[in-house]
């Protein structure tokens, strides 16, 4: 439970992060070179990237599982997995 905290204060300072660039892209039209639209837009993507690394390994370490639709839809019934064998063997069978 507290990794997902981080990960949601991570979100969050992501979408921060954007509203400020864009604060300064529209403050700053006029001029030539905004350095704060920039730096903005450069943290959110550093920002970016390490969620998703921090997403990845934590999913691969077993830190965080996937829940909701997506899991119901890639379970397989034990007796599914055990009708598509058969079904396997008998084709092969056949032929």
């Amino acid at each position: 439970m507290p990794i997902k905290v981080i990960f949601i204060i991570v979100f969050i300072s992501i979408l921060i992060s954007l509203g400020s660039a864009l604060f300064n892209l529209v403050k700053y039209k006029d001029q030539e070179d905004s350095k704060k639209t920039v730096k903005a837009l450069t943290f959110r993507i550093g920002l970016s990237i390490l969620l998703f690394i921090a997403l990845y390994i934590s999913y691969a370490t077993g830190l965080i599982e996937p829940t909701g639709i997506g899991k119901k839809m890639h379970m397989v019934k034990p007796g599914q997995q055990q009708n598509t064998n058969q079904k396997n063997k008998e084709a092969t069978s056949q032929n």
